[in-house]
């Protein structure tokens, strides 16, 4: 069993973005893993496990445009069903 079920990706665009606002935010606010947030200040691209992948989506759309949303449930494709 995964602990955190969901893959959580996207990207955001938005001015100003700073990655390390950003990795520091998701650390110190969301129960998860596998965090990668990188870009420059107009884009980020998000990737995240976590069992609560509309929080991640909530405050992402607070930044700026969030699109390219996938989230894969990662204990199905474990099971060898569709994410």
């Amino acid at each position: 069993m995964l602990a955190y079920k969901y893959d959580t990706q996207l990207l955001l665009e938005g001015k100003n973005l700073d990655e390390e606002t950003i990795n520091d935010y998701f650390t110190s606010n969301f129960d998860g893993d596998c965090l990668l947030a990188v870009g420059d200040e107009d884009f980020i691209k998000i990737h995240f496990h976590t069992n609560e992948p509309w929080k991640v989506l909530e405050y992402c759309a607070s930044l700026g445009e969030i699109y390219d949303i996938v989230i894969e449930d990662m204990d199905r494709q474990a099971r060898g069903l569709q994410g």
